[in-house]
């Protein structure tokens, strides 16, 4: 059965990247440059990882997952914008909408449960060494990813029934990019106080689990540290924490970006653009951070590399 609305609506109006037409081959190139960069950094993460035995790991099987998600947080909104910077007509289906609401907020809300499990792992390994491997055992690493999935799934497909409840005006333009579900819920002439404080409980529980476990792994990391006295045993404990902690910093710093910028600017175009940022910058910086700083990883991507000639 298809996915039924009380009005009646059949599309919603997204925002124009550009309204400039000289400018709409410079940025269809881009935004379609960054989208290979990122499904190409991931994908060769995720094959390294497969491919070297050496990054069996819980710490690289976690990133592996990590890299599968922003392939498809990735894949939900730059093809739609690509379509949208060619096209004149910048309509969304109201199915297309409502799926778009779905994988953005499971896949985005995966990512931050991601980064909190990696955050534990990286307290485990730094703090309890020798019982790394009795605890991050391959059966706890799958009930994570399976916690962090169902969590979120569930969690995505609540707003998207509630949203599928509404009854819409007139009005039907997003000042977004993309559809994203606080804005979807403006749109709408019925009473929206379920969908608010669904959205405000959700956010700080499924928002503030994740911080909070990353908060809480890393002072214990930093305790753990502080303790070891040799300056080189502090660096090489630190230096396995440096890619995780620029990838959290990349994740929630463009996610602080996006809501002072709600905050402060009446621009709609400018927080669109800090939005789209979010779901585009942080999966496409991803597998340089995690190469260019991880020396298993950088030889890993050279064997990788170098077999390929002969793979194909």
């Amino acid at each position: 059965m298809g996915l039924r609305n009380n009005t009646g609506v059949s599309e919603f109006l997204l925002m124009e990247v550009t309204e400039d037409p000289k400018l709409k081959p410079l940025l269809f190139v881009l935004f379609l440059s960054i989208y290979l960069v990122t499904i190409l950094g991931n994908l060769l993460i995720i094959l390294a990882v497969i491919c070297d035995s050496h990054l069996h790991t819980p710490m690289y099987f976690f990133l592996s997952n990590l890299s599968f998600t922003d392939i498809c947080l990735s894949t939900t909104t730059i093809p739609k914008m690509l379509v949208n910077i060619q096209a004149e007509d910048q309509s969304i289906t109201y199915t297309g909408c409502l799926t778009q609401i779905y994988f953005i907020l499971a896949f985005g809300g995966l990512e931050s449960f991601l980064l909190s499990v990696m955050a534990y792992d990286r307290y485990v390994a730094i703090c309890h060494p020798l019982r790394y491997m009795v605890i991050m055992n391959s059966h706890l690493c799958g009930l994570l990813i399976l916690f962090s999935l169902c969590i979120n799934i569930g969690d995505a497909l609540m707003h998207s029934l509630m949203v599928l409840q509404l009854s819409f005006c007139t009005d039907l333009e997003i000042p977004l990019f993309f559809c994203e579900v606080v804005q979807v819920i403006k749109l709408a002439c019925s009473d929206t106080l379920i969908n608010n404080i669904l959205i405000y409980f959700a956010t700080s529980v499924f928002g503030g689990i994740p911080v909070c476990g990353i908060i809480f792994s890393y002072t214990q990391i930093v305790s753990s540290v502080l303790r070891i006295p040799s300056t080189g045993g502090k660096y090489k404990a630190f230096s396995t924490c440096g890619s995780h902690l620029s990838v959290v910093s990349l994740f929630y710093g463009t996610g602080l970006g996006v809501y002072i910028s709600s905050a402060l600017t009446s621009s709609s175009r400018n927080t669109a653009v800090v939005s789209v940022m979010y779901t585009v910058v942080p999966q496409m910086m991803n597998p340089f951070i995690y190469s260019l700083r991880n020396r298993d990883m950088k030889g890993a991507l050279r064997k990788l590399i170098s077999r390929m000639p002969s793979l194909l």
